[in-house]
């Protein structure tokens, strides 16, 4: 339980390479993550539909026809899948805590939200905007929870000049 608490900016000393196939752990992580995932994308539409004056629904979230370039409503939603993607970057750093998972665990959001998505409406999201939409937030998220995570990684390990450094 004391790994959970562990906040990836911690001193991992010690702890370099060390693996252990733990799946409650990570089933606990995805669950978490998916519900990050949703709440900070709900919280974002809802500040920018305050913003933009726009109706507020539950459909904005799992809507393919509501994203594009072409109307305000479209683009609001964009903007608002992208923040979402920083702010699930910031807290993959925190729940995940490792480089090489980031991909993994965004892959695994976004899967589910494809599932969510055709059991929403019924059938396969087709709109060009909502793959482009999705595929570019999995890059951003990636790219974003992978830096934060490696700044961290690199951290951990110590490089002094002169000091000895028990490995």
């Amino acid at each position: 339980m004391q790994h959970l608490m562990r906040l990836p900016w911690t001193n991992m000393a010690g702890q370099f390479r060390s693996f252990q196939w733990d799946p409650i752990l990570i089933i606990a992580q995805i669950i978490a993550m998916i519900c990050f995932w949703y709440f900070s994308l709900g919280m974002w539409i809802f500040v920018l539909d305050v913003i933009g004056k726009f109706d507020l629904s539950i459909e904005q979230i799992f809507t393919q026809s509501d994203l594009g370039l072409y109307e305000d409503s479209g683009r609001t939603n964009i903007i608002g899948f992208a923040l979402n993607s920083l702010t699930v970057s910031f807290i993959m750093w925190c729940v995940v805590g490792r480089t090489k998972q980031c991909l993994d665990f965004t892959a695994t959001i976004h899967l589910f939200h494809f599932f969510a998505c055709w059991i929403y409406f019924g059938y396969v999201p087709v709109t060009f905007w909502w793959w482009v939409t999705n595929i570019v937030c999995v890059a951003l998220t990636t790219v974003t929870a992978e830096f934060l995570c490696m700044r961290s990684e690199m951290k951990a390990i110590p490089v002094g000049m002169g000091s000895k450094v028990d490995l």
